[in-house]
């Protein structure tokens, strides 16, 4: 594995995007957030930051700080809480409520200006039609936590398997996961992303290979499509 290769994404999601996303995918009533749960999958997905060596910005490290704080003031008695915060608001999570909530606001707002400048951009005949992907979301939209999601559910069926079988050393290049993955997609036709690690044995191979997707995609190699939230990702070579 090459110990220098570092992720770098253009990827403008912070940690209030997390949580949203966090709340999205398991469905829950952002009034009433089950704080340890979404404690514990924020950490999860810091611990796959790390393993991917991201570079990621001080403001995740704070939320995580911040939710670990509001899941041990939650576990107090009432009796047992700070008494100059107590008395500001009896439930920990209102805070971090109304952040969201305002957070949702201004990016709602925005996805809102962005449908119309597209559509009054195709009011103008000066570019060419995009082609119509069916089921597809265009790329980028398939954000970077939902290419973490699946990878998550990868390594840990990778790791379970691990100790069912001997491991012997093994020396994996991004460089060489990047042939491999632009020879399976080749014919063009989309391939599912579990596919990309269907023969990877190992927490290291699997790493690699995830690192080799994120490159390909950063370069505007591949296209990420996704039928509909959450569903299964598929990846697509883009014509040169």
């Amino acid at each position: 594995m090459e110990k220098d290769y570092k992720v770098k994404l253009e990827v403008f999601e912070g940690p209030l995007d997390l949580l949203l996303y966090l709340i999205k995918k398991d469905e829950i009533e952002i009034y009433d957030i089950p704080i340890e749960s979404i404690t514990n999958q924020y950490l999860e997905y810091l611990h796959v930051f790390k393993i991917l060596d991201v570079d990621i910005a001080g403001e995740f490290v704070v939320m995580a700080a911040n939710l670990i704080y509001i899941k041990s003031r939650s576990l107090l008695p009432v009796n047992q809480q700070p008494p100059e915060e107590a008395a500001e608001e009896e439930d920990p999570r209102w805070e971090l409520v109304r952040q969201l909530i305002e957070y949702k606001k201004f990016k709602d707002a925005a996805s809102q200006l962005q449908i119309r400048e597209a559509n009054q951009e195709s009011l103008f005949g000066r570019l060419p039609e995009k082609p119509d992907f069916e089921g597809e979301r265009p790329l980028g939209e398939v954000s970077v936590f939902d290419l973490i999601n699946a990878f998550q559910g990868i390594i840990k069926r990778v790791t379970k398997d691990e100790d069912l079988r001997e491991i012997f050393e093994e020396n994996f290049t991004v460089s060489d996961k990047i042939d491999l993955i632009i020879k399976m997609t080749g014919s063009g036709t989309p391939i599912r992303f579990t596919e990309l690690f269907a023969n990877a044995a190992s927490r290291p191979e699997v790493v690699v290979t995830f690192l080799a997707l994120l490159e390909l995609i950063r370069l505007k190699q591949l296209r990420v499509l996704q039928p509909e939230p959450f569903a299964e990702i598929e990846i697509q070579r883009i014509a040169a």
